[in-house]
C-alpha cells in the first residue's frame, strides 16, 4: 500500500522548481508510505512522478518506485496489491524470458504491461490498485483504478498542469492548484454524506471512477475515460428467481472454495497480518477462514462503546473466543471521539461525514499497533444482500406502493410531528421487554427513514430517500444546484433485475466506493495500515453477481449463502442478532461533550460570513436537536464536518 502523485506540465513549467514541487507532493502522502520514497522526472516531456511506499511484499530495494520496465519504455507508480501476481509471473515466464529483479507485485504488473499491453494486463490482474503509467515512446500518461474503487485516484487540469494522485493534499503542494470549492459537489455531499465520483470538492478536479482508465495526451488535453469493468456486466442473465434447492449444497461449496482462495491470496504478506472483527456475519466468516488456514492464532481487533445500544464488542469477543484468535479490544468514550475530531479533516482530505469514520480510524490505530495488514469484511453487504433496506424493500415497499399517495404523504407528515425524544424513549421501553432489544435502538432515525418511504412515489424515490441526509441540499447551499444522481437509474441497470437487486447494484457502484471504501482507505492509511477486502476479490465478486437472488436473501434472511458457509465454523446462536452496522451515538455526543465545539462551528454570524450555507435551517435544526424535538444528528454532522474541513484550510 502506498501513495502516488505527479503532474504533467503542458506549459512553461517551474524550471528546476518542478522537482522540488514533486518531492513536496510525495511528502504530503508520507502517511500512506512511511518506508520509502522516490521521484522520477523527464523535464523535456514535462512529466513528474512521485511515490511513497508502505512495504508489504518484497521489503527490499527491488520494490522501489517509480519503477521502469525492463525495456525502458514504461515508468510506473502504483498503489495497491495484485493478489494473483505469482500466477501472472508463472504465465509470463512460460511465454517469454524475464530477468526478475525482485519479488514485488509492482514488478510483475509492469512486466505484464510490457509483454501483454495495458488492457490485457488489467484484465488478467486480480487486486486493488491505483496507478499512473508513463509511456516514454508515445509520451502518453495512463491512469487506472481497480474494479471496485478500493484505492483512490484524483486528477484534473489546473491551468497548464495536469495533476494526479492518491489524495488531494498532494495537489495543494503545487503552486498552480486553485482550490475553488465546487458548490454542486457540496450539494451532493449534503445529500450523501460523501462526494460521489467523478466529483470532488474542488472545481476541475475529479475522481477516476472504479473500473476505469484515463489516457492523457497533451495534444488532445482532455482525458479519454474508458470503463474496462462494470458489475452490471456480470449480473445473472437468467430471468426467473426460483432456486433449485437440490443445488444448495453445491453452490455453498463453490462459494466457500472461492472465499477460501481469496482469503489465502490476501493473507500473503512479508509483514504482520490480522483482521477487523465486529462479530457480525461478514467479518466472522473472514476470520474463520483465516484461522482455518493459519498455524497460529489470528490477530483480531474490535471497537466497543460505553453505550451498549451501539456496541458490538461483546459479540466480537464471543466469536474470537470460539475461534481461538488473539483478540484486542478498545472501548470508545465520548472524550475519545472529541480527541479524534480535529484530525478528521486532514485524514479525509475533503468533506466526509459518515460518522462511523471515528471508530474506523480508532480500530485502525489499534490494529496498527500490532500488524501492518488487516483483512476486512467490506463488500459483503452489497454483494450478498446484507443491508436492512434490502429486506425492508422486499416486504415493505410492495405494501406501501398499494396505499394511495395522499394517504402516505399525510402519514409521513404525522410521523414527522412526533418528537425524537419521545420516539427514543418509547424505543428504550420497548427494548427492555424485547429479547432483540437492538431493533429498537435510535427509533427516531428509523422513523425518519419510514417517513421517507411513505412520502416516496416510486422505488427510485424510495431508494434515494434511504441514501439521503438533506432532502433538498440546493436550498441549503448558497448559489447551489444539485446534479441529478439517483444511483438506481433504470437506463444503467440490466432489465431482468428486481427492485431490490437494482438497489444492491446501485450501492455497489455508488455507496460502496464513494462512502465505505473511502472511509476505510483514509482511516487505515492515516496510520499506515493496509486493509484488504476478500469479498471484493474479482473471482468471488463475479460469482456473487451471477447468483440467483434467493442465495442472497431467502425467506427474509439476508446473506443466506454466507450464513450457510459460516456454520462450518461458528454455531448459529453466536450469530443470530439484528444488524447494527458501525454506528456511533453522535446525536447524544452533540448534546453533551461535543456541544461547545459544534456551537462554535454553527455560529450564525460565522455561517453568513463564510457564505456557503443558509444559516436559518441549520440553526433551526440545531435548536430542535438540542431540545430533543427531532433527531438531526446526521444532517448536523454533515455541516459540522464541512465546517471543520473548511477551518482546516486556513
Amino acid at each position: 500500500m502506498c501513495g502516488i502523485a505527479g503532474f504533467l506540465d503542458a506549459g512553461t513549467g517551474q524550471g528546476d522548481g518542478s522537482l522540488a514541487i514533486c518531492h513536496k507532493m510525495a511528502d504530503a502522502l508520507a502517511h500512506r508510505g512511511p518506508d520509502d520514497s522516490g521521484v522520477w522526472h523527464d523535464h523535456e516531456a514535462g512529466i513528474f512522478l512521485a511515490f511513497r511506499r508502505l512495504s508489504i511484499i518484497d521489503l527490499s530495494a527491488a520494490g522501489h518506485q517509480p519503477m521502469m520496465s525492463a525495456n525502458g519504455r514504461y515508468v510506473m507508480i502504483y498503489n495497491g496489491e495484485i493478489y494473483n501476481h505469482r500466477d501472472l509471473r508463472r504465465q509470463l515466464d512460460a511465454q517469454c524470458s524475464n530477468s526478475w529483479r525482485g519479488s514485488s507485485d509492482s514488478e510483475t504488473l509492469l512486466a505484464a504491461i510490457e509483454n501483454w499491453g495495458f488492457d490485457e494486463a488489467l484484465e488478467r490482474s486480480n487486486g486493488m490498485f491505483a496507478l499512473a503509467l508513463w509511456d516514454r515512446e508515445k509520451r502518453q500518461l495512463t491512469l487506472a483504478r481497480d474494479r471496485f474503487g478500493e484505492k483512490p485516484l484524483y486528477y484534473g487540469w489546473q491551468g497548464d498542469v495536469f495533476l494526479f494522485g492518491s489524495e488531494l493534499k498532494a495537489f495543494r503542494q503545487h503552486p498552480q492548484f486553485e482550490g475553488i470549492i465546487d458548490r454542486e459537489s457540496l450539494c451532493l455531499y449534503l445529500r450523501y454524506n460523501c462526494i460521489p465520483a467523478p466529483n470532488s470538492i474542488y472545481r476541475q478536479i475529479h475522481k477516476l471512477p472504479p473500473g476505469s482508465k484515463a489516457e492523457i495526451d497533451l495534444r488532445l488535453r482532455e482525458p479519454v475515460i474508458t470503463q474496462y469493468w462494470s458489475p452490471a456486466d456480470h449480473v445473472r442473465q437468467d430471468l426467473p428467481d426460483a432456486t433449485d434447492h437440490e443445488q444448495d449444497d453445491s453452490v455453498v461449496e463453490q462459494f466457500s472454495a472461492l472465499l477460501d482462495k481469496s482469503v489465502s491470496r490476501q493473507m500473503i504478506a512479508d509483514v504482520p497480518l490480522g483482521a477487523m472483527l465486529s462479530g457480525g456475519i461478514d467479518s466472522s466468516l473472514i476470520v474463520s477462514c483465516m484461522q482455518a488456514q493459519s498455524q497460529r492464532p489470528v490477530n483480531t481487533f474490535t471497537i466497543g462503546f460505553d453505550d451498549d445500544g451501539f456496541s458490538e464488542a461483546k459479540f466480537a469477543r464471543r466469536i474470537a473466543a470460539h475461534l481461538g484468535t488473539h483478540h484486542e479490544e478498545l472501548v470508545i468514550r465520548p472524550l475519545d471521539a472529541r480527541d479524534v475530531i480535529p484530525s478528521l479533516p486532514h485524514i479525509y482530505d475533503e468533506p466526509f461525514s459518515d460518522s462511523s469514520q471515528i471508530p474506523t480510524y480508532l480500530v485502525s490505530r489499534l490494529a496498527r499497533q500490532h500488524v501492518t495488514v488487516a483483512l476486512t469484511g467490506d463488500g459483503a453487504d452489497e454483494l450478498f444482500g446484507g443491508y436492512n433496506r434490502y429486506r425492508i424493500s422486499e416486504g415493505l415497499w410492495p405494501k406501501i406502493g398499494r396505499i394511495p399517495f395522499p394517504i402516505r404523504s399525510l402519514s409521513a407528515n404525522l410521523l414527522n410531528m412526533v418528537p425524537a425524544s419521545a420516539l427514543n424513549r418509547a424505543g428504550g421501553m420497548l427494548g427492555t421487554v424485547d429479547s432483540n432489544s437492538y431493533r429498537w435502538g435510535n427509533l427516531a432515525y428509523k422513523s425518519s427513514k419510514l417517513s421517507g418511504a411513505l412520502s416516496s412515489k416510486t422505488i427510485d424515490d424510495y431508494y434515494l430517500s434511504l441514501l439521503s441526509h438533506w432532502r433538498d441540499p440546493a436550498a441549503i447551499v448558497v448559489d447551489g444546484t444539485e446534479p441529478r444522481r439517483t444511483g438506481i437509474d433504470s437506463n444503467d441497470m440490466p432489465a431482468q433485475l428486481s427492485d431490490t437487486e437494482r438497489m444492491m447494484l446501485g450501492d455497489m457502484t455508488g455507496y460502496l466506493p464513494d462512502d465505505i471504501l473511502v472511509k476505510v482507505d483514509r482511516a487505515s492509511m492515516a496510520v499506515s495500515l493496509e486493509t484488504r477486502a476478500p469479498y471484493l476479490d474479482r473471482e468471488l465478486a463475479e460469482f456473487a453477481l451471477g447468483l440467483p437472488f434467493p442465495y442472497k436473501i431467502r425467506e427474509g434472511r439476508s446473506k443466506w449463502i454466507m450464513r450457510e458457509a459460516l456454520t462450518r465454523y461458528v454455531p448459529a446462536n453466536l450469530l443470530e442478532r439484528p444488524k447494527m452496522g458501525f454506528a456511533v451515538p453522535i446525536g447524544d455526543w452533540l448534546r453533551g461533550p461535543l456541544r461547545e465545539w459544534a456551537e462554535e462551528l454553527l455560529d450564525e454570524n460565522r455561517l453568513r460570513r463564510e457564505a456557503f450555507f443558509d444559516p436559518v435551517p441549520i440553526r433551526e435544526k440545531w435548536g430542535e436537536h438540542l431540545a430533543g424535538k427531532s433527531d438531526w444528528q446526521y444532517h448536523l454532522w454533515d455541516v459540522l464536518m464541512f465546517q471543520a474541513w473548511l477551518e482546516s484550510l486556513d
